[in-house]
């Protein structure tokens, strides 16, 4: 009877049903591979009328737009035909056992050098959302740069509303001159750079800039439809406010984060953050044109691009016979806050919280093995002898954590700890609180000179850290949104003023805190994130306004290899690049 059962056609249908479903699952778990070429190649580019030659991937400003899922792996080629070094960094992604495709040049890897070649290898584990690439050398993500979209696995929806259409933004910002010759001549006078001549918006300058009405971002949109708009802030030096004229926005993610959703009209968005949110236009056609608009949240006493950037939301016609010209349609601005808005800055942040549901638990480390107290900010270098200097008093300007400003070695730290060959090129030495203490938001020190060396913290694996950042007022109170390479962090608390270690710990939310990969360090305050370094490997932290960054505030984590095979950094490929 049972050898009848088995052999019958319905039994088998139904098995190889059973079978077919299971691989079919294996499958979307599994993922695809992904083949990518970036050809690194100068293009003629024009904006506010002024043309200039620009290194570029594949003659496109911005970049092209890498898609993929969760689960798939990617290859992407990297081929240098320029003279510049070039590496690309692969920003958000967490790059579980693949450190060597991590991409900051001389931490990870050294860069590839002109006619050389390098595939990034990676693949996406547990990640989904909106991320971005860009150079990481120089000032080279100045024109080096794109969107990064991640899609949930196959048959995994959103855990909000499917949207009608998904649109990527990416601010960055246009330099007339070219910006390698601007950070150069900044770090040989020791002076602030020229800053950019405009904001763009998926690389274009818009209306509100001279000579720009042709290249406007224009996001066309149906009456009664919910967009998905993936934001990315991806200028060099500059946090933006952003709003669009009379309409309000959902905010479902940040750094590839669900978060418990939102209603906003304006948002922040530091340099390295991601933001996504959901646009339902109007139920009927508004008869209106309405401006988006990106202008700078500016905290510090230097110079910036105090310009406005604008795309315009245009809705379709009902009727292509419109009795409405589209010339003639009343065009809406949005109100943006202040350029120095701080309170506008906080409230919007505390406002983030963690989905920490239970298809996505915020895992906050609840037990802490290590903690740091990081001073950022900035301060002076002697200026060099027989030299006449532009920084403060005739100084050069530097930027440190806790007083070390970061020394930029030759050879990659993450190849000099592989193969057991650190000395001489960094010191795992960086302090775990500052050396000398003060009233870091209150009147700063006479003595603003700065210690300089190559150090790393090097931690053990799975190690659960606690690190508290806090600005200082040594030459202004600045808001600094630091990037941490490889490792997603949780945002537990945040304040102003210096931090009290006796009753802040007391109010971090432990529960829903928000998770990312780039947080602001409040202007005259401080942060308080948690992480477990569970991926072992070199990751670079620093400052992702990139002259703070090209003044030495950053360091690096080196942590250790765990026990078991899933927990070691493998070898480095054979194609990766030598110094």
């Amino acid at each position: 009877m049972a050898k009848k059962l088995l052999s019958s056609p319905k039994f088998l249908l139904v098995l190889f049903s059973f079978v077919a479903l299971s691989l079919f699952s294996w499958l979307a778990d599994a993922g695809v591979t992904k083949h990518y070429t970036f050809d690194i190649k100068l293009q003629n580019v024009t904006r506010l009328c002024h043309t200039k030659s620009m290194v570029t991937v594949n003659g496109k400003f911005p970049g092209p737009r890498i898609m993929a899922r969760e689960g798939d792996r990617l290859l992407i080629k990297v081929i240098n035909h320029v003279q510049n070094n070039i590496t690309i960094h692969w920003h958000g992604i967490r790059q579980l056992q693949s450190g060597w495709a991590d991409g900051p040049a001389y931490i990870t890897q050294c860069p590839i050098q002109t006619g050389k070649s390098y595939v990034y290898n990676f693949t996406i584990v547990g990640q989904r959302g909106t991320f971005f690439w860009h150079a990481h050398i120089s000032w080279l993500r100045s024109t080096v740069y794109g969107p990064l979209i991640i899609l949930p696995k196959p048959n995994v929806s959103y855990p909000f509303s499917k949207p009608h259409k998904e649109v990527p933004i990416i601010f960055g910002e246009w330099f007339n001159a070219d910006p390698e010759a601007i950070i150069s001549q900044a770090l040989q006078t020791g002076g602030g750079p020229n800053v950019s001549d405009a904001y763009t918006l998926n690389g274009l300058p818009g209306p509100l800039y001279n000579c720009s009405a042709q290249d406007t971002f224009r996001l066309k949109v149906k009456p009664g439809k919910i967009y998905l708009i993936r934001l990315i802030n991806a200028a060099l030096n500059d946090e933006l406010f952003f709003s669009i004229a009379n309409h309000s926005v959902t905010v479902v993610e940040t750094d590839a984060i669900y978060v418990k959703p939102f209603e906003t009209d304006t948002f922040l968005i530091t340099p390295g953050q991601t933001t996504n949110v959901l646009l339902k236009t109007k139920p009927n056609f508004p008869a209106a044109d309405f401006l988006m608009t990106a202008r700078p949240y500016a905290t510090g006493q230097g110079t910036f691009d105090n310009s406005t950037v604008a795309g315009i939301l245009e809705y379709e016609s009902p009727s292509l016979h419109s009795t409405v010209p589209v010339k003639n349609l009343p065009l809406f601005k949005p109100n943006l806050p202040a350029l120095n808005d701080t309170t506008f800055a906080t409230n919007f942040t505390n406002r983030l919280k963690s989905l920490a549901s239970a298809q996505y638990p915020s895992n906050v480390p609840q037990q802490v093995d290590k903690h740091f107290f990081f001073t950022v900010g900035l301060g002076t270098n002697p200026c060099d002898q027989n030299q006449t200097c532009q920084g403060p008093n005739g100084t050069k300007f530097a930027a440190s954590v806790n007083n070390v400003s970061f020394v930029q070695p030759t050879t990659a730290l993450l190849q000099a700890h592989f193969f057991g060959q650190s000395n001489g090129v960094y010191s795992p030495s960086f302090p775990f609180s500052p050396a000398h203490w003060f009233n870091f938001t209150g009147n700063p020190p006479n003595n603003t000179m700065v210690g300089n060396g190559t150090k790393v913290v090097v931690l053990p694996f799975n190690t659960s850290v606690e690190l508290v950042m806090q600005d200082t007022s040594i030459l202004g109170v600045e808001s600094h949104p630091l990037h941490l390479h490889g490792f997603n962090f949780f945002v537990v608390g945040q304040g102003f003023g210096n931090y009290d270690p006796k009753n802040e710990p007391k109010k971090f939310n432990l529960v829903d805190p928000i998770e990312r990969n780039t947080v602001g360090v409040p202007s005259g305050g401080w942060v308080a994130i948690r992480f477990q370094a569970d991926n072992p490997g070199v990751w670079f932290m620093h400052c992702h306004l990139e002259v703070h960054t090209s003044w030495g505030l950053k360091m690096a984590w080196l942590v250790l290899d765990g026990k078991l095979p899933n927990q070691k950094l493998p070898p480095p490929p054979a194609d990766l690049p030598k110094c």
